[in-house]
């Protein structure tokens, strides 16, 4: 039966690529570069036996086009599994060894590489080589994931719309349903997206993929203000998989909105130790300074996160826009988010380009942007308290009565500081 959606997500390089497909390339013939050299990676016992087994294939047969491209694949994997940007020149020698090799007919090296701008947020050139990966192999369901990735990042949702419902069409099963999922969630479409990720949490098998499953779903739950159900999403994803770093995220959601402020650290202690990333981190620090706690220490590691991503070939002003933002230097902040916005006109970077606008005393020029963040419908109570306080701050009361409400009825716990902010802040406009 055809999986239609009506109406895109950068997912982890495992759904993409499979893992499990990775051990058992075909084989090809030529001399073996110190890359291949083993390097004892971290990650889950799959992985690093996928790792170790192309590594070996390779100094056996040094000409093996596919498995070049499956290391590089699995080098990108391991960046995601361990936050390491420090993999993707790795995985990016091995793919461009794999074309070297094989220049012509190489699909999978080409949508590799894509994966891999994808995960540098060069999302305009990832879109460019899953059509080079396409014009190879029209049948690519992975290169149209690269595709629709790269098309959802960029702002183009009818493009991305468009390529996940030929990934689906091609090869219906986890990595399209969850993009499916996704792509329906950006477009207001909550109860499908619900219906598609069900579909997704059927057809997973591999502890690490049900988890990822009840990770969206209680995310799902989350942003309509469900937290029971939430909470019963992150309980059974932990119990497939408790080194799923998102559902100790949404559990820290969950303590905080409980009220319990020492549990919602200690989730994200155990974020931050396994996946030190720039959202994370900043996620921490605002949650010590809520607190009463001193957020420096977690800024300054955030800070150097953002160092390492970029010295690793990746772009993220997005990122450096949102350390501006919580170092306290709004006209910087807002400055990044607008060259972020030049490069890709997605609904985040255009949220980010909002706030940050209203934060350096500009309403009137954040509000388009705002407009544009909430344009697709996407349920989610940040957004609409965003438009409605930049809405106010605008001068247009009746908008931001509109989205403040919308805020807080989907969900009245979703932030510890803006929350409040938001039934203050309606209660004298209803007044």
């Amino acid at each position: 039966m055809r999986v239609r959606i009506v109406l895109g997500v950068v997912l982890a390089a495992a759904l993409l690529f499979g893992l499990g497909a990775l051990a058992g390339r075909p084989s090809g013939g030529a001399s073996t570069p110190a890359s291949v050299q083993p390097d004892r990676p971290q990650g889950t016992s799959r992985l690093v036996a996928t790792i170790a087994a192309q590594q070996e294939r390779l100094r056996k047969v040094p000409g093996d086009w596919t498995a070049w491209a499956a290391l590089g694949e699995a080098y990108l994997e391991q960046s995601r599994v361990s936050a390491d940007p420090a993999y993707y020149p790795k995985a990016e020698g091995a793919l461009r060894k794999s074309l070297e090799v094989r220049p012509e007919g190489n699909a999978a090296a080409l949508a590799g590489l894509g994966a891999l701008a994808n995960a540098r947020h060069d999302f305009a050139t990832a879109r460019d080589l899953a059509g080079q990966a396409l014009a190879v192999n029209a049948w690519s369901d992975t290169a149209y994931g690269v595709l629709a990735d790269a098309e959802t990042q960029l702002g183009h949702p009818d493009a991305a719309t468009a390529a996940v419902q030929r990934m689906l069409d091609l090869r219906p099963g986890l990595a399209s349903y969850t993009r499916g999922s996704y792509d329906l969630e950006q477009h207001g479409k909550r109860a499908e997206a619900v219906a598609l990720m069900q579909q997704a949490l059927a057809s997973a098998t591999e502890p690490a993929d049900v988890a990822f499953c009840h990770q969206h779903l209680g995310s799902l739950a989350w942003a309509a203000g469900d937290l029971a159900t939430a909470t019963r999403h992150v309980t059974l994803g932990l119990a497939a998989d408790a080194g799923t770093v998102g559902l100790w995220q949404l559990k820290a959601r969950l303590d905080t909105a409980a009220g319990d402020l020492t549990a919602a650290l200690a989730d994200l202690e155990k974020v931050v130790a396994r996946t030190p990333t720039v959202d994370a981190l900043l996620d921490q620090a605002r949650l010590l300074q809520v607190a009463g706690k001193d957020p420096g220490p977690a800024l300054s590691l955030a800070r150097a996160a953002h160092t390492l991503f970029t010295a690793n070939g990746g772009t993220d002003d997005l990122g450096a826009a949102a350390l501006a933002l919580a170092a306290g230097d709004a006209t910087a902040a807002a400055r990044l988010a607008i060259a972020e916005w030049d490069r890709r006109q997605f609904g985040e970077v255009a949220d980010m380009v909002a706030w940050t606008l209203m934060s350096a005393g500009d309403p009137a020029a954040a509000l388009p942007f705002a407009r544009h963040a909430n344009a697709l419908g996407q349920v989610d109570a940040t957004l609409a308290y965003h438009y409605g306080m930049v809405a106010l701050a605008a001068g247009d009361k009746d908008t931001a009565l509109v989205q403040l409400r919308l805020a807080l009825a989907l969900n009245p716990k979703f932030s510890p500081v803006d929350a409040p902010i938001a039934v203050r802040t309606l209660a004298t406009l209803e007044s």
